[in-house]
């Protein structure tokens, strides 16, 4: 611990007087001493005992728990037996098989023998060396020749000292032993002598490889192939490399200066260094630890070859949409799960990532909560969702401009039932909404007239809309307000596209995600539009995963998230869990819309302009924007009456009023390229904003139900 430091004084100081820096006291000035510093002394008792406290908490236990349960002591000594016992009958069955090939490989290994004693002996080895000399310097081959002689001298004598006593006792026991010691003799001579003819391509015990498994990882390993990437310098593993789930975890620090995402860009070459299954390798930093802390896994197998992992909703049970729904599993095999309530999704990759996988995953989630009102609008026709059609309170497969205009009906709803929504859980009194002003289980089943359960908008191929000459703007924009006010009144909305770029993935729809899956991508621009700005550069890179890894990708929620790898689902699989769905919904008597056989409810597609028609006065060719919106009120009150409300204004605050609500017309009309201008009127009205007939655009208003 640091000492206490205080000025010093030399002089005489009186009792009632304390030191201060800097001040004079008798005529002397009161100073730090140069030999006052601070040194560190030994750590207090307390200190010793708090490390050590923290080390014991992390400590590993003295006896495992698989010794100490007789449980699992029991299971994990009934593996071993059982695994040795099947090693035993394996090898002892085909050990005929063995025998008889050292039997058969036997004249090749007396060759061998015979071959490696005749260079033995003659020193085979030195001839290149002498004949060397020999062509060169004649003085320097003469000495080569003494000293081979001294080398092959006594290898002849000591050939001769061995051949001899071996040629007597093969003779006399050729002459004295039985027949059947004969034969044991000459077979195990056999086996020895076809133990000579060992060859690496061609053993005598092949054993069982499964070519699916990888080989365990060790540390040389991993050090050569970080080498191999440019990754320079010693590294310190933290922790010894250990199984986890279906691989092998290790835990190391990078080289000082050096941090994981240098590893992460470079997983493909990683893979390649390590000569292994792109799909096996997966690097990734420790966000506890520090920049330089690399946990690489790797897998056992290949997850693209591995046997499938069911869905766990895929034969039995229902979901739950207010609580998190199962999608994948990560590679580790580890189940993850999608939380869609108060939240939105967006899904993107290029083609062929497999993007209908994930969308299987959470169609059919949310088709088997029997509450869950789903609206799918697939804009590429191809029928990927047609299993959960007859569960649908709204489903259109195409892309024709009916299609397209559908789906752009089905946001408009959305909007609208958020508004509804919104108006009734104001209504509520504080106590039901403990929660917080947002739908709740809880309030649907108190309220089931309201109809309150989830409403989950999917648009696949969402780029068709976003791209749409016509309807682009008015489609990003009803996107954009569902996102940020519906998911508060269960209202989801669930975005897939295949064209992740910036023109069609408008930036406001994108940035208000708060769930975001982004399958194999090409460049990081279409990386960042998926997964958030600055995704690719914190190490979240859908870059590295091959388009061949379908239905793996990145998840994120908010600025954290991880690999994962969607639930492989057969559309015939698909098929029986839309029937299970239905089965549920009959039950429940929660079907609506089309799956209960009602016509598509009509939708309003009339807008601002077709409205100033309808209450534009007959004659009239200039109107000021007070009286335009004082008719529209009149109109559409549900649309317009907030815009204008003077009751109870005296006639300043009327005025105040007109001109206020003068000003939101003419913002409202900004979007249609019509602009306000002064209209100068004889008699009541006087001069203010206005408009004229002839501005605005020419064209037929959209009936009701159109």
């Amino acid at each position: 611990m640091t000492g206490d430091v205080r000025p010093v004084f030399l002089g005489k100081l009186p009792d009632d007087v304390d030191l201060v820096e800097g001040e004079l006291v008798n005529g002397e000035l009161v100073q730090e001493p140069e030999a006052a510093i601070p040194v560190d002394g030994p750590a207090e008792p307390s200190d010793w005992l708090a490390e050590r406290r923290a080390w014991l908490a992390e400590a590993p236990q003295v006896v495992p728990d698989w010794v100490r349960d007789r449980g699992q002591f029991v299971d994990t000594a009934s593996f071993v037996a059982r695994y040795y016992s099947r090693e035993t009958a394996f090898y002892a069955l085909r050990s005929p098989v063995y025998v008889g090939r050292l039997w058969g490989r036997s004249p090749r290994g007396v060759a061998r023998l015979i071959y490696r004693w005749w260079r033995w002996v003659n020193d085979a080895e030195a001839r290149p060396v002498q004949a060397k000399a020999a062509a060169g310097d004649p003085e320097t081959w003469m000495k080569f020749v003494a000293m081979q002689t001294n080398r092959t001298g006594p290898r002849r004598r000591l050939s001769v000292v061995v051949a001899v006593p071996v040629a007597l006792a093969v003779t006399l026991a050729a002459v004295f032993l039985p027949g059947w010691a004969l034969a044991m003799v000459g077979a195990g001579l056999a086996s020895v002598l076809g133990l000579a003819e060992q060859d690496a391509d061609r053993p005598i015990i092949k054993r069982y490889v499964a070519v699916q498994l990888q080989r365990r990882p060790d540390s040389g390993e991993i050090e050569r192939a970080l080498e191999a990437i440019g990754i320079k310098g010693a590294v310190d593993f933290t922790a010894p490399i250990v199984a986890d789930g279906p691989g092998w975890r290790a835990e190391l620090d990078l080289p000082r200066g050096i941090t994981v995402n240098k590893v992460l860009e470079k997983r493909e070459d990683l893979a390649a260094a390590m000569r292994r299954p792109i799909s096996t390798v997966w690097p990734e930093g420790d966000r506890d630890a520090h920049p330089g802390r690399l946990v690489l896994w790797v897998a056992r197998e290949d997850p693209a070859k591995a046997k499938r992992k069911l869905w766990p909703l895929m034969r039995e049970g229902q979901a739950d949409v207010f609580e998190p729904l199962p999608f994948g599993f990560d590679p580790r095999g580890n189940l993850v799960t999608v939380t869609l309530m108060y939240s939105n999704l967006l899904v993107g990759g290029i083609p062929g990532s497999g993007k209908t996988s994930c969308a299987l995953a959470i169609v059919l989630g949310v088709a088997l909560d029997p509450s869950a009102e789903l609206h799918v609008f697939e804009l590429k026709g191809s029928g990927d969702l047609d299993s959960v059609r007859p569960v649908c309170h709204r489903y259109v497969s195409g892309d024709d401009d009916e299609d397209l205009q559908a789906a752009l009906d089905g946001l408009r709803a959305g909007i609208a039932e958020q508004k509804r929504r919104a108006a009734f859980i104001k209504s509520l009194p504080s106590s039901q909404t403990v929660e917080g002003r947002r739908v709740t289980r809880a309030l649907a089943e108190r309220y089931p007239e309201q109809n309150l359960g989830p409403r989950v908008i999917v648009v696949d191929e969402a780029q068709e809309l976003f791209t749409h000459p016509e309807y682009k703007d008015e489609a990003a924009d009803l996107c954009t307000r569902l996102i940020k006010k519906g998911r508060a009144y269960g209202i989801i909305l669930i975005l897939l596209t295949q064209n992740p770029d910036a023109p069609s993935l408008p930036s406001s729809v994108s940035s208000s995600v708060g769930t975001r899956l982004c399958l194999a991508v090409m460049d990081w621009r279409a990386n960042n539009n998926v997964l958030g700005t600055g995704a690719h550069e914190r190490g979240l890179r859908a870059t590295e995963i091959s388009a061949s890894e379908q239905g793996t990708g990145i998840l994120v929620r908010g600025r954290e998230g991880g690999t994962v790898r969607a639930a492989f689902i057969k559309q015939t699989e698909a098929e029986q869990i839309g029937k299970r769905a239905l089965a549920l919904r009959i039950a429940a008597g929660t079907l609506t819309g089309q799956a209960a056989g009602q016509a598509p409810e009509p939708v309003d597609r009339s807008d601002l302009i077709d409205h100033l028609r309808e209450v534009w006065p007959a004659g009239e060719d200039a109107v000021h924007s007070a009286r335009l919106v004082e008719a529209l009120a009149a109109y559409r009150p549900d649309a317009y009456g907030a815009w204008l409300n003077v009751e109870g204004l005296d006639e300043a605050q009327t005025r105040e009023a007109r001109a206020a609500a003068s000003t939101m017309l003419a913002n409202a009309l900004k979007p249609y390229g019509v602009a306000t201008r002064q209209i100068n009127r004889r008699g009541a009205g006087g001069g203010a904003k206005g408009l004229r007939l002839e501005d605005l655009p020419t064209r037929q208003a959209v009936p009701l139900g159109g």
